[in-house]
């Protein structure tokens, strides 16, 4: 039976609060990810706009950042290490100039940025792999000149596994221009050829269409990367995009039927967004720490053995 082997951290809020933790917080969270067997964190944006995760030089210099009071960084680096996890860095989005079609001077801070951000972290035992977090849903060249050159740069830098994660097009997102299965599927197709080779492992999220829906798209994720030599991963979201509120945890009944979809489908790596606001133990959301409870029986109930 699957189970989630990987979960993004997300500190530099976007679209869900903030939930305040200094580093005892977050140990105690490691812990609970440890227990049912996480062994893969993926910081999803090392920076956003004007925030970020440390003192960095080079997004002060070239968009001049809000003040960073502690090293979430080296926070949760040391905490993947202590509790023998692997650490996908996340790049930096500025929220302005790739979506506003100036794809060269997002490559070129990004570029800037991981130089410094290997001279700072590189040598650290749990920095296993980069996230492109520069996500899309359908072809866009511009953001296929982002993957390529800085793909390459960052193997040049640390010759490890990229990981994407991009969003299905899908009715629950966009209502108003919700492309079809098979317009996603032909697009997807142009993507892969473009970016085989340069990207290791794709990891679509799998909220964005019905459930009804999901197990011809997962199917076709793993066609479609097993053809271009790319892993398959899946993004399980824990968090519910059917309820008018944004966004609450998942009911336990949704993400198992979402991860048995995915075991039907032949991927066999689930991860999900995201372990410390939605299912969490620790989480802001009374709701969240019942998922985690849940989860965690059903593990039992398969025969998993649990860290303690």
């Amino acid at each position: 039976m699957p189970k989630l082997k990987g979960t993004f951290l997300d500190e530099i809020t976007h679209d869900i609060p903030s939930q305040n933790w200094g580093a005892r917080e977050w140990a105690k969270d490691f812990d609970a990810m440890k227990a049912v067997g996480i062994d893969t964190v993926i910081l999803i944006r090392a920076g956003y706009k004007k925030h970020t995760v440390f003192e960095s030089e080079v997004l002060d210099k070239h968009i001049g950042m809000f003040p960073v009071y502690t090293d979430l960084m080296d926070l949760f680096l040391e905490q993947a290490e202590r509790c023998g996890m692997d650490f996908y860095f996340g790049l930096y989005d500025s929220g302005a100039y790739w979506v506003n079609g100036d794809y060269k001077k997002e490559i070129e801070i990004n570029k800037e940025y991981c130089d410094e951000v290997v001279q700072k972290y590189g040598h650290r035992k749990a920095f296993k792999g980069w996230y492109a977090s520069h996500e899309i849903g359908r072809y866009e060249p511009g953001v296929m000149d982002v993957y390529e050159e800085l793909s390459i740069h960052l193997k040049k830098l640390k010759n490890q596994p990229i990981l994407i994660s991009p969003y299905v097009h899908g009715i629950k997102q966009f209502a108003v221009d919700a492309i079809s299965f098979e317009k996603h599927t032909s697009e997807w197709r142009k993507i892969f050829e473009h970016i085989s080779g340069l990207i290791d492992i794709v990891a679509f999220q799998d909220g964005q269409v019905g459930y009804d829906e999901l197990e011809n798209y997962l199917l076709v994720h793993k066609q479609l990367a097993e053809e271009f030599k790319l892993e398959c991963w899946s993004n399980v979201e824990s968090f519910d995009r059917d309820m008018p509120i944004n966004f609450l945890p998942l009911p336990f009944k949704n993400l198992r039927y979402k991860m048995e979809l995915a075991e039907r489908a032949g991927i066999e790596n689930l991860i999900t967004f995201e372990f410390s606001h939605f299912m969490s133990p620790n989480s802001v959301y009374p709701a969240a720490h019942g998922l985690y409870k849940q989860y965690r029986d059903w593990l039992n109930n398969q025969g998993y053995k649990l860290p303690h």
